[in-house]
């Protein structure tokens, strides 16, 4: 994986190398083995490179034969093989092995339409010098991040994080408060927004061409409609086997050192099992950590699942004050605020992984294209609790709220709470309730001068126009995969492991297996009250029942007890009153209220001071 930045002039001016080399520079994290400088005219393309594929001959920026057409890319094509044989055939000469020549060649045969080829995880910039048309496209599901900044002279400002478009002269350094608001609501923030002011998030999906001082946005992938004749469950169930190991191996494809991210949970495990299948068990290296807290741990699991394969199991055990020393850390490589706590565990075990091997597999988006979530079973009881008479919702509603706060890992009182505040709501906005920190409301009695309910009534406006004439499962599922799935879990992975050059591949993303599975009707994801059903069945002659059954656990942390315990002083440094009168964003009261309750035990609000700790982490070292 790689880090990629540049500029276009929109005024003609050449390029400034030294600003390119700056811009570049803050991406060396991301990059460690080598950086790359195309200059020319007004344009200027930079790459850092984490050499995976052809490590002696891949170096960017890289152009076709007549050096008409530049690319610098961050990214891996899985398809690149079949597309490198019809090129050939096409009549172009490759001079490297890396997949990266392919996109320039693609290019000459397609046009912007290239994209639509690709089956890959990619953010890129092309540059045609013939046309002067700058090309940026980020890959369908969103593993690869690229920001923008369209200038006043008409330019465009591109990289990886924001932290490089920031050293532009033309990128102002504010913070976006409507975007603040959708941080405290989603607990990231959803493309196209960011939280820089005039800054931008290339949407999953879409290529942005500038030409002549214009840009133009278009989506040139969208999900395939379901097929209602679908084969029979136990043969889509088999056939859906075939295809994740066919994607498994497209996704192993590297000249360095490869493993394999082993939780002990179904999807990992099933990436894991997949592997075994197309080559030796023993020589496929499978990483888990452990926590000593033992209601946090489950590397139990994950030794279960390696002594049932075979694979050569690789396990580190951490203290939690090792994730408490990430959190300043944290805070330089996460360029925008973000609330979600697995980030820590998961650079600890992208950190661990890395000192063996360069590239690792992953189960990221079974659960988005699945519906492994709770919440997916919370929906369909929501629509039970939506039917019972109103005295019955109150009695109940007050019943739970009078449960004593138990600050377990997801304990029941937790979860009986967080499904109250959405499950009279529509299903959109119910399953954002479900996940989020703050309700629009919330947020408004929180922020300073600010309208914050737009942000549900913004929340409801994307969902109606994801797939509006499928059934209410299928709609979830594509919100989730809009927003949660390249905004949350794949920016974490990518962040997390980034920070200390790994690159991490999610086979269940390919674009061929997430096409089939889209196609299949939803009652295949979720039914018979079990979610994953497809892959659970799939998996059951490869994964121990035990692992099968298992309930979802995510990758947590005990955050409400730190609230109260060793992150306390932290707290009250970032979030004491006068503190927060100087900054101006949220109101004093609001939030002494909060701490107040959860460290009396009164109410959790673990996650709610969590989202203010992140951003204020993030706030000092940016803005402060």
């Amino acid at each position: 994986m790689c880090g990629i930045a540049g500029f276009v002039n929109g005024g003609g001016d050449l390029a400034d190398r030294g600003l390119l080399e700056r811009m570049t520079a803050t991406l060396s994290h991301r990059g460690p083995d080598g950086d790359g400088f195309y200059c020319a005219g007004p344009v200027a393309l930079g790459h850092r490179r984490l050499s995976i594929i052809d490590v002696a001959g891949g170096a960017q920026p890289m152009a076709n034969e007549d050096d008409s057409v530049w690319v610098t890319y961050n990214g891996e094509l899985y398809n690149e093989l079949g597309l490198r044989d019809w090129l050939r055939s096409r009549g172009h000469i490759y001079r490297t092995q890396s997949d990266t020549e392919s996109l320039v060649h693609l290019y000459e045969e397609h046009g912007v339409e290239f994209a639509r080829h690709l089956n890959g995880m990619f953010a890129l910039a092309l540059w045609d010098s013939r046309r002067s048309r700058l090309i940026l496209a980020r890959d369908r599901m969103g593993q690869k991040p690229l920001y923008y900044v369209e200038t006043a002279g008409g330019g465009l400002v591109f990289g990886s994080e924001p932290k490089a478009l920031l050293c532009h002269p033309e990128v102002n350094r504010r913070l976006d408060r409507a975007s603040l608001a959708r941080y405290l609501f989603y607990e990231y923030i959803p493309a196209p927004h960011s939280i820089w002011e005039g800054m931008r998030k290339l949407p999953h999906s879409h290529v942005l061409e500038w030409e002549a001082g214009r840009t133009t946005l278009t989506r040139y992938w969208q999900p395939p409609p379901s097929v209602p004749q679908a084969a029979p469950f136990e043969a889509s169930a088999s056939q859906f086997w075939q295809d994740l190991r066919a994607a498994v191996a497209r996704h192993r494809r590297s000249d360095v050192p490869l493993g394999v991210f082993l939780s002990g949970g179904v999807d990992s495990s099933s990436v894991a099992a997949a592997l075994t299948q197309v080559e030796p068990a023993r020589s496929v290296r499978t990483f888990s950590i452990g926590f000593e807290d033992p209601s946090f741990d489950e590397s139990a699991h994950a030794r279960a699942v390696a002594r049932f394969l075979g694979t050569d199991h690789h396990e580190k055990i951490f203290s939690v004050e090792t994730v408490l020393q990430l959190l300043p850390a944290a805070a330089t490589w996460l360029d925008e605020p973000f609330g979600d706590a697995s980030v820590l565990p998961t650079h600890l075990l992208s950190r661990f992984a890395r000192e063996e091997v360069k590239v690792a597999l992953g189960g990221d988006g079974a659960d988005e294209l699945l519906a492994g979530y709770p919440t997916f079973a919370a929906e369909r009881a929501a629509g039970l609790f939506r039917r019972l008479p109103s005295p019955a919702r109150a009695l109940t509603s007050a019943a739970v709220s009078r449960l004593p706060v138990d600050h377990g890992n997801f304990s029941l009182d937790f979860r009986l709470k967080q499904f109250l505040r959405g499950a009279s709501e529509p299903l959109s906005l119910a399953h954002q309730l479900w996940l989020g920190s703050f309700s629009g409301a919330e947020i408004d009695q929180l922020l300073v001068g600010r309208d914050a309910p737009f942000v549900e009534r913004e929340h409801v406006e994307r969902a109606l126009v994801l797939a509006p004439h499928s059934d209410a499962l299928t709609r979830s599922l594509l919100l989730y995969q809009d927003t949660y799935l390249p905004e949350d879990i794949l920016t974490k992975v990518d962040r997390a492991s980034m920070a200390c050059g790994l690159e991490v591949r999610a086979p269940f993303l390919d674009a061929e297996l997430v096409d089939s599975v889209a196609a299949l009707p939803a009652h295949y994801k979720y039914g018979r009250r079990q979610t994953k059903r497809l892959l659970k069945h799939a998996a059951s002659g490869s994964l121990p029942a035990s692992i099968l059954g298992r309930p979802k656990k995510g990758f947590g942390i005990p955050v409400a007890r730190w609230l109260r315990g060793p992150l306390a002083p932290l707290v009250a440094t970032l979030l004491n009153r006068d503190r927060l009168e100087r900054q101006g964003l949220f109101r004093p009261d609001e939030v002494a209220r909060r701490i107040q309750e959860h460290q009396e035990g009164i109410r959790d609000h673990r996650k709610p001071l969590w989202t203010l700790l992140m951003f204020q982490l993030w706030y000092d070292h940016w803005l402060a």
